[in-house]
């Protein structure tokens, strides 16, 4: 808190300005930034208010971070993550990173401390990942983890920037396996926006989940001395794009069983198309960086089942009284970007399924400026 200009007695998060300066306390630690990842709901917020102009895009990002002190969009209400190398560590910090170590922030930079020394002169405003150089500022209970040395870093950063949302789903998966044990027929999981980075790792997760409740289903059979009936613990995976390019993408990646082209923010044409292609999910997760789609999202849901929205442009009001009107019993989530191990479980999922990183690798590809991708 002591990194909190204005209003006092609030936490980072909240603060209208932080206080960047670079001289560290015991327990902090200070970043040399090399690059920004701002989130998909800030940047397309951004990129739509200026027109598409990426000289315009780019000085909002340099007035939003010099008045703030951290990159805290006031209109979408988040920031992204970045990258960069340790250089001072304080002698309390408990986060085990050591100067020389090349990171990946693991949250938000909402609340991080950050001055920006370059005024962003190698980003011309038309992508998410942000080349820059100053620095920026951990706290003892933030989160960050050391890049891997198999992965592209700009890759790598793609992916961390979303891992929240995977292990967040896998959990939600599991639980809901569990708790429909007697239940016949697959549990069906629907993701909202499949072809995009946290949507393709959320399909993925999910029939990942699948396959660890089948082993468990498996083994507490045979201890039982029961016949292993796989019936209740099998998913459906369904893959919700918004036209026929990300659905031709999202089939050649193999991760839906189903893919089916609709508007996320149109909740009886959402429901209908799910109602041609098995029905309503039971767990839905919402990873669209537009808003409008809370109410989708819960006439999209079985009665009893789950929403996660895993997106900063969803209005948790809307999501809230929109379940009240519809008088839909659903379990509604929100994805906070942190269930620990996060991480490492979404790096396991790219280097293991061969669609997540081909999706992951051709966004990269079409969306990176010049350099990025190389």
């Amino acid at each position: 808190m002591h990194r909190v200009v204005e209003p006092a007695g609030v936490l980072p998060q909240a603060a209208d300005r932080l206080d960047p300066d670079p001289v560290i306390g015991a327990d902090e630690v200070r970043i040399r930034v090399e690059r920004l990842n701002l989130d998909a709901a800030s940047f397309h917020q951004l990129r739509t208010e200026h027109g598409g102009d990426g000289g315009l895009v780019r000085a909002a990002v340099l007035d939003i971070v010099g008045r703030r002190g951290k990159m805290h969009n006031p209109v979408t209400g988040s920031g992204g993550m970045l990258i960069g190398t340790v250089e001072a560590v304080g002698p309390a910090s408990p986060l085990g990173l050591r100067a020389g170590d090349r990171v990946a922030t693991l949250v938000s930079l909402t609340l991080t401390p950050l001055r920006i020394a370059d005024d962003l002169r190698d980003w011309d405003g038309l992508s998410e990942q942000v080349p820059c150089d100053g620095h920026a500022i951990l706290f003892a209970r933030s989160i960050a983890a050391v890049l891997p040395g198999d992965l592209d870093p700009q890759l790598a950063l793609a992916v961390l920037d979303v891992c929240g949302a995977p292990a967040l789903v896998a959990r939600v998966v599991r639980q809901s396996l569990r708790d429909r044990a007697a239940a016949t027929g697959p549990l069906t999981v629907a993701v909202l926006g499949a072809a995009g980075k946290s949507g393709s790792l959320a399909l993925a997760a999910a029939r990942d989940a699948a396959g660890d409740a089948r082993d468990v289903a498996r083994d507490v059979a045979r201890d039982a001395g029961a016949v292993v009936d796989d019936a209740g613990v099998t998913v459906r995976a369904v893959g919700v794009v918004r036209d026929d390019t990300e659905r031709a993408r999202l089939t050649a990646a193999g991760l839906a069983d189903t893919v089916t082209v609709a508007d996320a923010r149109d909740a009886v044409g959402l429901a209908a198309a799910l109602d041609r292609t098995g029905g309503p999910a039971d767990v839905t997760v919402v990873c669209v960086d537009v808003p409008g789609c809370e109410h989708a999202a819960v006439l999209a849901t079985a009665p009893g089942g789950t929403v996660i929205f895993f997106s900063m442009a969803t209005s948790f009001p809307a999501a809230a009284l929109g379940a009240e009107g519809l008088a839909a019993d659903v379990t509604m989530l929100i994805g906070n970007g942190y269930v620990p191990g996060h991480a490492d479980y979404a790096l396991r999922l790219l280097r293991t399924d061969a669609g997540v990183r081909d999706l992951f690798q051709a966004r990269l590809r079409t969306e990176a400026p010049p350099g990025l991708a190389d």
